[in-house]
């Protein structure tokens, strides 16, 4: 069923209420780290703190979201402070003397760890822009490119991250691509830069020739250097909201070029393959982990239902709907944000819960950890806002 004009103006202010009365204020300003700086987001579902530990990417994820509320929504000022602490907290502590950035350090910036994949950077990226754009800060901006131009070199130069062996089977994912592209698309957009654009159109043809299967309807998270399945447990592993999440970003690329027809396609069959390899048509939601060839996964986690996933396809699918007026991307936008909603959403304490059974039990309460914090759900929220806002006028 198509969405009226009235449904979604609805749709839009509930998302905007969400995020500013629901999710914002779960995080701040108790996740302030006036002390040493940066945020504190390990917490259990009261907003308590499990853990005085900072992921590196969360930290830069929160610059972002705060920078970007102070950019689009409103001129407050706790965000922008808050999201001077954090800026300020990165580029104090997060970076080893190699110019690489640690993964994950204690409450005042000692490191614990560092891993070979520069996620850590490209979310040191759009922090960056958003907050140059935020509060004019050249020094900023300069970094954000800086930074960029490593991550470029990270991505595209061979065995420079990797240890120096030849690997008895070698393999290329999509989340290299992927995170290079929105990360190109979220420095274009706020701060610019001359380079994005042939950059993004690259990794777009890279995700549409090797991991794209039409053939077997399936978007793949990894494959062999010439685009072949790897038909080994990890090779066959397939994560659908990941693809979801790549969809949109493409989607998110076609409206910027003016309805590229092609990227417009290519975004939605992404949705198509993954929604239907990806829906658990019996308890409702995204499974975690599936097969290619629906044999058994490897992770016993694999039918769990974790928060992110379901942001990203709220997002995809509203974004699919949107652009080419077709009735199903509505229909699976109703499904997956009112099961969502229903089930991850904490109606005493606010946010999410990250990580639930199959059946929508929670599997544990924790709202912050390493890897869950001020990220994929605000960005939901405030994408969805957005997009709607823009398609009333």
């Amino acid at each position: 069923m198509h969405y009226t004009v009235e449904q979604l103006n609805e749709l839009q202010q509930f998302y905007a209420d969400q995020l500013l009365k629901d999710t914002i204020p779960f995080w701040f300003p108790r996740s302030f780290d006036h002390e040493h700086g940066g945020y504190l987001f390990m917490r259990d579902a009261d907003g308590s703190l499990i853990d005085d530990d900072k992921a590196v990417w969360i930290q830069g994820r929160a610059v972002w979201t705060l920078s970007t509320l102070y950019n689009t929504v409103e001129k407050k000022q706790e965000w922008l402070d808050g999201a001077r602490l954090g800026y300020a907290f990165l580029n104090k502590h997060c970076f080893d003397t190699d110019g690489r950035m640690f993964f994950h350090v204690t409450r005042d910036g000692q490191p614990i760890r560092k891993r070979r994949y520069f996620f850590s950077e490209t979310f040191y990226v759009i922090a960056c822009a958003a907050y140059a754009k935020a509060s004019g800060s050249e020094e900023a901006a300069a970094n954000a490119r800086r930074i960029f131009g490593k991550c470029v070199e990270y991505a595209t130069i061979p065995g420079l991250l990797e240890p120096k062996f030849t690997a008895t089977r070698p393999s290329k994912g999509i989340g290299v691509p992927m995170i290079m592209m929105n990360t190109a698309q979220q420095l274009r957009d706020t701060i610019g830069d001359p380079r994005c654009d042939d950059l993004i159109t690259g990794w777009i043809n890279e995700i549409e020739q090797f991991f794209v299967k039409d053939e077997i309807r399936c978007v793949m998270e990894q494959v062999a250097p010439d685009g072949s399945i790897i038909d080994h447990i990890d090779g066959r592993t397939l994560n659908p909201g990941h693809a979801i999440e790549g969809a949109w970003f493409i989607l998110a690329e076609a409206m910027h070029r003016n309805n590229d027809q092609r990227m417009i396609n290519l975004g939605c069959k992404m949705i198509d393959y993954m929604w239907e390899r990806g829906w658990d048509h019996e308890h409702g939601g995204l499974f975690y982990f599936r097969d290619v060839y629906n044999k058994p996964v490897q992770e016993y986690w694999q039918d769990m239902k974790f928060w992110w996933p379901h942001n990203e396809t709220i997002i995809a699918t509203l974004m699919a709907y949107l652009i080419t007026g077709k009735e199903k991307y509505a229909d699976m936008h109703r499904l997956v944000n009112e099961y969502a909603y229903r089930v991850f959403n904490d109606k005493k304490h606010g946010e999410w819960f990250g990580y639930l059974h199959r059946d929508g039990s929670i599997a544990q309460t924790a709202k912050g950890n390493l890897f869950k914090g001020p990220f994929h759900l605000p960005r939901q929220e405030w994408l969805c806002m957005q997009m709607l806002k823009k398609f009333s006028k």
